[in-house]
């Protein structure tokens, strides 16, 4: 995974994880790699992801059982599904919308593309 700078790595590790969760890659009360095996798997310090898996409990998509491991929650794909959607709403639609508005793209034209896109 190649990192952006202008976002913190725990939090574009935390993203990637969500997106596994929301593909089906990861499954509700699975069990996640340890603290090692995630750091290796990124080339990251294990702090990283330390960092990583207290900002996940910390949203409720996983929980710690110690001596045992990390784990999502029963319902770590319903929390991350509404955290991105309220997301997309309030932060990246607006943009959207902000750049349809001065490109002069109405709604009728981007439902259109929605609708191609989602046709596919």
């Amino acid at each position: 995974m190649e990192f952006k700078e202008n976002r913190p790595i725990f939090i574009q590790i935390a993203d990637n994880f969500c997106e596994r969760i929301l593909t089906g890659s990861l499954k509700n009360e699975e069990r996640i790699p340890s603290v090692r095996e995630t750091a290796a798997e990124f080339q990251v310090n294990p702090n990283t992801v330390v960092r990583t898996y207290n900002y996940l409990q910390e949203t409720g998509i996983i929980r710690n059982q110690r001596g045992i491991g990390y784990f999502l929650t029963s319902d770590a794909r319903n929390r991350t599904l509404s955290s991105r959607q309220n997301h997309f709403l309030n932060k990246e639609l607006p943009q959207l919308f902000k750049t349809m508005s001065i490109l002069k793209i109405d709604r009728d034209t981007l439902i259109a593309y929605y609708d191609d896109y989602i046709n596919k």
